[in-house]
């Protein structure tokens, strides 16, 4: 059975709907990655198999593509 993470965060660099594409194309090849979802406010929402991938892994390759944690984004 996997162990499946999942995530929102605050994150910089979102400011238009070709940012949000910039993301999904620097996480699309992420090994690990089962969902990640993101609006125009900054919220990224994660999902990851922690046998696979981890929380620093995924963060590491948003900031190579210009993309930086904030902070973890409120519970609605």
């Amino acid at each position: 059975m996997t162990d499946v993470t999942t995530e929102t965060l605050q994150v910089s660099g979102i400011r238009c709907e070709r940012c949000v594409h910039r993301l999904a194309a620097t996480l699309s090849d992420h090994d690990g990655l089962e969902a990640a979802n993101a609006n125009l406010m900054g919220q990224v929402t994660l999902s990851w198999d922690e046998e696979r991938t981890s929380r620093e892994a995924l963060l590491e390759a948003m900031a190579q593509g210009g993309f930086h944690v904030l902070a973890a984004a409120p519970a609605e």
